[in-house]
């Protein structure tokens, strides 16, 4: 019984050890995402200018600078049909390595596209072409690294990198406001504007050739192997295949739409709601963002583990579900000021983190390994193209119309999506017979069985 007990504990610190590379591999590429998604926005008003021009009043280049930046949401569906096939047919190293590979390189190339008083309208252009290719690249990564996490972590601690890997996210957010903080002491703001924020995206592209080289090291998931080595399955066209999974599909919509909502509105859109209510300034509102980014980091890790330690359903029960009468509260106190902002920033950050804590894994489950990373890929990028890449354009139209009092409410109908995803979740008898235990079957597919 001693040999036993003691033999178990030794054999899942060899599997959590052994495994490192792959979660490395994952969680850099989520670092990576996110600090050139984000850079590129923090930057936005030092560089509209110089590649977009100067527009009415001087707005005119930032306008086209966000406008660029929308459009990077629009090409990520693309993105994710293509790198996805890729990622299902050739591996999910590949795809990892090949989206990786082009983020950096097209960092590289806005940094060093000639402003417009060297080639005029060139400029804008050659902007929006690297952003687009980045919307491309983007659209591919995220649904490569839930597929390959979902298809190589330990299982009794699958959901903990889950966590970790999402976490990326965050600390990639955290990483884009540091190299700006750090930008702006060294160099100022005029030193950003004749030129200096090109260093942000030279650092973008160094930190995604260093992404590259973790992922050359990192072996290919052996669930995939093992689909491949079975009777060659076929990959039916992509509307047929999202109606043999219909459930998986709705349920990555619902999962994806209140976790996109809930984060550009918590992470990216709440300063400005404050301020819009003058119970806070902007700029205060703006600098105590970093401390709910860690809160949230540690609450995602907090809430993958206790997924392993519990299991998924009991934790994720609780944590999509208290979103629902919460929001509103929250908001409500906010408006009416018997809740400071620092409190209800940091409650509605915890809030997000569960459900984005166990995400990857959550929504890797839903799909075989054959279809895993389009099926997920495709409806995850068109909805938060959809509802996420629009939230901060809605929120602003409903502020310039004074119906700022409809946020609460719209926020709220977006975080029942992941509580009626459990529900429809458990309609996929792969993902309801891993969650509650049972073998594994998340691999098999209509044509495997």
């Amino acid at each position: 019984m001693t040999e036993s007990s003691a033999v178990v504990p030794l054999r899942e610190r060899s599997e959590v050890g052994g495994r490192r590379r792959e979660l490395a591999a994952a969680t850099v590429g989520s670092v990576v995402e996110s600090f050139d998604w984000n850079v590129y926005a923090v930057l936005a008003p030092y560089f509209a200018a110089d590649l977009f021009g100067h527009g009415k009043h001087g707005v005119g280049g930032v306008l086209g600078a966000y406008v660029t930046f929308a459009v990077g949401f629009v090409a990520r569906p693309v993105g994710s049909y293509l790198i996805g096939r890729l990622s299902d047919t050739r591996g999910r190293r590949s795809a990892l390595s090949l989206g990786m590979a082009v983020i950096a390189v097209a960092s590289l190339g806005i940094a060093a596209v000639p402003g417009q008083r060297s080639i005029g309208v060139w400029a804008a252009v050659l902007a929006v072409v690297a952003r687009v290719v980045q919307g491309l690249a983007f659209g591919g990564e995220a649904p490569s690294v839930a597929a390959y996490v979902t298809e190589t972590a330990p299982p009794r601690h699958r959901f903990a990198f889950s966590s970790v890997s999402y976490g990326g996210v965050i600390l990639g957010s955290l990483l884009s406001f540091g190299v700006l903080t750090l930008l702006i002491h060294t160099i100022g703001k005029s030193g950003l504007e004749n030129g200096g924020w090109r260093w942000g995206f030279v650092v973008a592209a160094l930190l995604g050739l260093a992404a590259v080289w973790v992922r050359r090291w990192a072996p290919e998931s052996a669930e995939f192997h093992r689909a491949r080595q079975r009777a060659a399955p076929t990959r039916p066209p992509f509307l047929r295949m999202l109606r043999e999974h219909r459930w998986a599909a709705f349920t990555v919509f619902l999962n994806t739409l209140g976790g996109t909502v809930g984060y550009y509105f918590a992470l990216v859109y709440l300063p400005q709601y404050a301020a819009a209510y003058h119970v806070i300034d902007k700029e205060s509102a703006a600098s105590f963002m970093t401390v709910v980014l860690g809160v949230v980091l540690v609450t995602m890790l907090l809430t993958g583990a206790a997924a392993d330690r519990f299991g998924l359903l009991p934790v994720a029960r609780i944590g999509f579900g208290l979103p629902i009468p919460l929001v509103g509260v929250l908001l409500a106190g906010l408006r009416g000021g018997w809740l400071p902002f620092q409190v209800v920033a940091v409650v509605l950050g915890m809030l997000v983190a569960t459900v984005l804590g166990t995400l990857n894994v959550f929504t890797g489950l839903l799909f075989p390994t054959e279809v895993r990373a389009v099926g997920l890929g495709v409806v995850n990028a068109a909805t938060i193209a959809a509802f996420g890449g629009t939230f901060p354009l809605l929120a602003e139209w409903l502020g310039d119309r004074h119906w700022l009092g409809v946020i609460p409410w719209y926020v709220t109908v977006c975080t029942i999506g992941p509580a009626l995803g459990l529900i429809t979740a458990m309609k996929v008898p792969s993902f309801a017979a891993s969650v509650r235990g049972a073998a594994p079957v998340a691999s098999r597919s209509p044509a495997s069985t």
